[in-house]
């Protein structure tokens, strides 16, 4: 094991740190808000931002109507170009084949459905519990 492989085994990093160094979110601010309002889950459970992340574990992470889920394959906490943040996570088969099959169900909707009015209370309850049970479902 070289020097360098070391190093990286032993260092901690916290779970808003790598999702801003790996590049998922603009600034550490974003990456705590999305974890602590749940749309970053660490190996199946809800995160915590201050979490130690390690190595071989899975992250889920939701933006708006997609859903990826990546594991890490390496550890940074600084933020580097695309091509070096790619090199930290790698996601998986059936993150890409759900993300692709999500894809072009939404554009046979022609991109989103237009409403004639805003939500009221009860609407917006009801479009949350359709989004967790399209994501919890898969």
């Amino acid at each position: 094991m070289s020097k360098a492989e070391k190093h990286q085994q032993s260092q901690a990093v916290r779970l808003d740190k790598w999702l801003w160094a790996a590049r998922f979110y603009k600034t550490r601010s974003l990456c705590k808000e999305a974890v602590d309002g749940g749309k970053v889950m660490y190996n199946g459970s809800k995160g915590k931002a201050s979490r130690n992340v390690e190595l071989g574990a899975l992250i889920t992470i939701r933006k708006g109507w997609d859903e990826m889920t990546v594991e890490i394959k390496g550890l940074s906490e600084q933020r580097r170009g695309a091509p070096e943040a790619q090199l930290l996570y790698s996601e998986t088969a059936e993150s890409i084949e759900k993300r692709e099959r999500r894809a072009v169900e939404h554009k046979s909707f022609g991109g989103r459905i237009m409403a004639d009015h805003r939500p009221n209370k009860k609407e917006r309850r009801d479009i949350q519990q359709l989004k967790r049970d399209i994501f919890s479902s898969d």
